[in-house]
């Protein structure tokens, strides 16, 4: 059978209502707008602006922060077309089963595992650091890992992923309602933050706004750590400048991750048509507005060369800078409660998507089996929480960190593809939200999202190369085979070979 066979929408919808295959809607406008604000506002509003803006943009990272914004905009007006016509779990995954074919769906779902795995195990161990952070600045002595039978466990990331593994196995809206509460308090916290920090502000600090580029040092490991694009084209590893804004870009675009996430939990919405396009835009505003305040503030209290010398630079580095290190200790405070529901989030998706993937049949079956009583899939709930926990308590999950923006982006271009294509396959169907200006919006935005991936590190895309090259390997040993669409297409055919035979008149007799 093909290899882009297609799973037509109807179908897709009609599965989402198997009986012990499905989910139980109760997710309004307000529990989708909190779920993008929780999953996107985390350690990266405190980190990762300081990082882009010392090592890359200079004070440009708030152009910087606009471009990701923008490009996320672009990429997620997609998603929330094709959530308001195919409201079912699986995201991207589902979305490209439905235009460009079950490999590129099985790809794409493959990414996906990656981005919201690796994401979920990222942000699981930081959350244990900043734990024993937090407790520092109490006066408790609590290491962060514990040696149990000669290895080092975070022990802080055994415990989070454990508490909202449960938590969403109880049931989805139950797990929305406490991140409600994290998420409001996170929020106040970083505009605290933004409050304090325009005190401190110095305006000479944004000279030069766009600083000129510099030459990295040379060495073999530019090779790895310079961007792909740098790489193909020859050019010399360097900071700042243009390039720099763009590098920039890429890097503070992890900080955007997790609207997509939003939509994997579309099976589980009251009225997706039209509350799954709201909730994901009024997250996107939200958490668009509180990043360009912050990215202002970091490069407004201190020159960017301050940034550049601190390898950890972080918002609290400008804080300490400034003679304002007691504000470092709001920030320890709010980087925890903001991971908090990232990981809830990010767990929440990667179940989603393994949930949609096992429906299909492409993993086992009986993995999407959800309960009577709550319609959750506490199976594979359970399942990923373990790796996520295994993964964040026993490595080094540092090294993983680009993986999650390749995995995001390559899931954004295919998306912002098959957009296209299902406005020319199906004009008929009844879409709640279009996006504007199509085809040149979604074509915009797939070539945003291959530049920034672009601009990601030479490892990083070795590494992603290695990854679609074991998801080949699954596929094809387990996936085509097990295929419910394969399985159905093969009786189909089947069916019709023999119906000729069956249906084949009497030949007539000759009368005497």
């Amino acid at each position: 059978m093909s290899l882009w066979r297609t799973k037509s929408i109807e179908d897709s919808i009609a599965d989402s209502l198997e009986k012990g295959h499905s989910l139980k809607r109760t997710l309004g406008t307000w529990d989708l707008m909190i779920m993008g604000v929780a999953v996107a506002v985390g350690a990266g509003i405190f980190s990762v602006g300081a990082k882009a803006a010392g090592s890359y943009a200079g004070p440009s990272v708030t152009l910087a922060f606009l471009l990701a914004a923008f490009t996320c905009a672009l990429a997620i007006m997609c998603y929330a077309e094709f959530a308001s016509a195919v409201p079912v779990a699986g995201s991207a995954y589902t979305f490209t089963y439905a235009t460009l074919g079950e490999l590129l769906a099985w790809i794409i779902g493959w990414d996906l595992i990656l981005e919201m795995l690796t994401a979920a195990a990222v942000i699981a161990k930081y959350w244990g650091i900043y734990l024993s952070t937090v407790f520092d600045l109490a006066g408790w002595n609590v290491p962060a890992t514990i040696n149990v039978l000669g290895l080092d466990v975070s022990w802080g990331a055994f415990v989070i992923v454990a508490i909202f593994t449960a938590l969403l196995v109880l049931g989805t809206q139950l797990s929305a309602r406490v991140a409600s509460v994290f998420t409001i308090i996170k929020v106040a916290i970083v505009v605290f933050v933004i409050v304090v920090g325009a005190f401190f502000i110095n305006p000479k600090n944004y000279v030069p706004f766009i600083p000129a580029e510099v030459p990295t040092s040379g060495g073999d490991g530019d090779v790895w750590m310079q961007s792909l694009f740098s790489f193909m084209t020859g050019a010399a590893p360097a900071q700042y400048g243009l390039f720099g804004l763009l590098a920039g870009a890429s890097l503070v675009f992890f900080a955007f991750i997790g609207f997509d996430v939003v939509a994997t939990s579309a099976e589980e919405v009251k009225n997706p048509q039209k509350t799954l396009p709201r909730g994901i835009f009024a997250g996107l505003a939200i958490v668009t507005v509180l990043y360009l305040g912050v990215s202002l503030v970091l490069t407004g209290m201190v020159p960017y060369t301050v940034l550049a010398d601190d390898p950890n630079a972080s918002l609290a580095t400008a804080f300490v800078a400034v003679g304002a290190g007691w504000a470092a200790q709001v920030i320890s405070i709010g980087i925890l409660v903001g991971l908090t529901t990232v990981i809830m989030v990010l767990l929440l998706g990667l179940s989603r998507v393994l949930f949609a993937m096992s429906r299909d049949g492409l993993l086992p079956r009986w993995l999407s089996v959800t309960s009577e009583k709550r319609r959750t899939p506490a199976r594979i709930q359970i399942i990923s929480g373990t790796a996520v926990a295994l993964i964040a308590g026993l490595t080094d999950v540092g090294v993983l960190e680009e993986m999650i923006n390749i995995g995001t982006l390559s899931a954004f271009v295919l998306v912002s593809i098959a957009v296209v294509v299902l406005r020319r396959k199906r004009p008929d169907l009844p879409r709640a939200f279009k996006v504007p200006f199509s085809p040149v919006l979604p074509i915009l935005s797939a070539v945003l999202c291959t530049w920034l991936m672009l601009n990601l590190t030479t490892l990083t895309w070795v590494r992603f190369a290695v990854w679609l090259a074991i998801g080949f390997i699954v596929y094809f040993a387990y996936g085509r085979r097990h295929s419910v669409l394969g399985i159905k297409q093969r009786a189909a055919a089947e069916a019709s070979h023999r119906a000729p035979a069956e249906a084949k008149p009497l030949e007539a007799k000759p009368v005497d």
